[in-house]
């Protein structure tokens, strides 16, 4: 009882969060007011060697979903170098449904503005990074093929409002089952194991071991996810502050791994920039990012 009791606290802290921003981006949507968001994104696409009107393209991940972006590059008719693709295939990875995200890690006691900070500031700035080399080296720039078809038609708003209550409803089975799975790994000593292997790696990036199975569920599954863990996990005292700021950074720069990167391929993304790339990048920035934040947290001797 005591596992569904917290399984439902979970979910139920994650739909007050999700709920509204769901419905909110469904009217910015349905108003077409994505478009004004994104006239200020084309200096930065240039920068990064996109067309201007690509950033609409970014501007509904970031708004919307990785999904509906998708949708909206397929309506472009713009065809891209391999290139190309890649370099906004990743930084859409690195920064996609950024009202929703951020606002979990908010829950999660990490500062929503310092979230939404250093993705959107990490995409360009890896997008940039990738430009760069891609051109320099003279690397894909051949054509791009998309390997998908968008529906013809939109969902209406009973068939959105069905798939969103099954989202929503799925959701608290899989965190369900997380939680359960923890608790097995744990009671098992799994866990110690695991956080063996991965203590190194985990010192790197200043990720305390309380925080380390969480966080690898984040970056394999998702951020709600692994979010919802951290959640109950944060409130437990489990889990202090600084492993909290690096477990959601790395998780905001990369997580669904698997998923999102097969998702970025059927674009015509290479998953040199879409995984490889985007995975040490993020291993480099949140490791810097940690030993700011220890050295301002620091005690200054007098």
């Amino acid at each position: 009882m005591g596992l569904l009791r917290d399984a439902v606290r979970v979910a139920w802290d994650l739909y007050k969060v999700m709920i509204p921003i769901i419905i909110l981006v469904k009217i910015l949507a349905e108003l077409d007011l994505l478009r004004y968001l994104a006239w200020p994104l084309s200096p930065v696409m240039e920068l990064v060697g996109l067309p201007a009107e690509t950033g609409l393209v970014w501007a509904t991940a970031m708004v919307v979903n990785l999904y509906s972006a998708m949708a909206v590059y397929a309506t472009l008719g713009t065809t891209l170098s391999v290139a190309q693709i890649t370099v906004l295939a990743t930084m859409m990875l690195v920064a996609h449904n950024l009202l929703l995200e951020t606002r979990i890690s908010q829950q999660c006691g990490v500062s929503a503005k310092s979230q939404l900070a250093i993705r959107i500031g990490c995409a360009v700035l890896l997008g940039f990074i990738l430009h760069l080399s891609f051109s320099g080296l003279g690397m894909f720039q051949q054509p791009s093929r998309m390997l998908w078809d968008p529906p013809a038609e939109a969902p209406t708003l009973l068939a959105w409002a069905w798939g969103q209550a099954k989202g929503l409803a799925s959701l608290f089975f899989i965190i369900f089952g997380l939680m359960a799975l923890v608790r097995l790994l744990k009671a098992i000593r799994i866990t110690d194991l695991f956080n063996f292997l991965l203590r190194p790696f985990l010192k790197l990036m200043g990720i305390g071991r309380e925080a380390a199975t969480i966080t690898v569920i984040g970056l394999t599954l998702g951020i709600a996810y692994g979010g919802g863990l951290i959640i109950h996990e944060s409130r437990t005292g489990a889990v202090d502050k600084k492993d909290l700021f690096s477990a959601m950074s790395l998780m905001g720069l990369s997580h669904a791994l698997i998923e999102d990167t097969l998702l970025m391929a059927l674009l015509g993304a290479h998953m040199v920039g879409t995984f490889w790339a985007r995975l040490l990048f993020s291993l480099v920035a949140v490791a810097l990012l940690t030993r700011l934040l220890s050295r301002s947290m620091a005690p200054r001797s007098a």
